[in-house]
């Protein structure tokens, strides 16, 4: 039989244990990494290659990227950064087969940029936490102080969607955009869905250049958004989703 002693003892521990509770909840969510909640907000980039193609060599999307976020156009193709760029169909889309597809789309240089993806690998393998998925809107953030130049991101992402800085950008910068900070040697860099223009209240740069309107950017969690409605009423495919990374780009073919 448990004594008087042994009784207090372990009441005790129990009011302790009790207590303990909303101070453990606390630590194991300060403890959870970055952007493991789900996101309030889903955004989305929607690429309508029928439109994109109507003019020929157009670059206007890759220009005004550059021009706004400081990208250095440099001679050497090793040592190129790249925040949106353009691939053949058959080098982005190694898995895709559609056999109805036109003799345009599949030949030609497509529009492709980081997949801002659902569940980024590229998150999981850096070891200071410089990028990061956003809790509220999903995007994949980069924060430039913190890359340590370690690489690990380029090397999990499926996608080729980072660049590493083997140069000083800022020397091949012939105008420096004063509203956009430079990068500097030996860290990673990648698109952000221009998250300093979408705190303005502005849409990507990208999808402002954009004079075919080919490209369509918006909330997925909002029913109403234009993005929902193209991917309800068109046929759509993403870059390697049997991957479970979950892109949220989309293209119209």
């Amino acid at each position: 039989m448990m004594d008087r002693r042994d009784f207090m003892k372990y009441a005790g521990l129990s009011g302790l244990s009790l207590a303990s509770i909303p101070l453990l909840k606390k630590l194991s969510a300060a403890e959870l990494p970055q952007g493991s909640s789900h996101a309030t907000k889903q955004l989305a980039m929607v690429v309508n290659l029928r439109k994109c193609l109507e003019l020929d060599n157009c670059t206007k999307c890759i220009e005004a990227c550059n021009q706004t976020h400081n990208i250095p156009l440099i001679d050497n193709p090793d040592d190129n950064i790249r925040w949106i760029w353009k691939e053949r169909f058959d080098r982005a889309f190694e898995d895709q087969e559609h056999e109805h597809l036109t003799e345009s789309i599949r030949w030609s240089p497509l529009v492709v940029m980081c997949n801002h993806c659902e569940n980024p690998p590229c998150v999981r393998v850096c070891p200071t936490q410089a990028t990061w998925k956003r809790e509220k809107d999903g995007i994949v953030m980069m924060d430039w102080h913190r890359c340590i130049g370690c690489r690990y991101c380029m090397a999990a992402c499926p996608y080729g969607s980072r660049s590493f800085n083997w140069r000083d950008p800022r020397q091949h910068l012939a105008k420096i955009q004063p509203d956009y900070p430079t990068r500097t040697k030996g860290v990673v860099e990648k698109c952000t869905f221009c998250d300093e223009r979408l705190s303005r209240g502005q849409l990507p740069s990208c999808v402002e250049a954009c004079s075919e309107k080919a490209l369509t950017f918006g909330d997925l969690s909002d029913h109403k958004s234009e993005v929902r409605e193209l991917l309800s009423s068109a046929y759509t495919i993403r870059r390697k989703p049997s991957l479970g990374t979950g892109p949220q780009v989309y293209y119209i073919v």
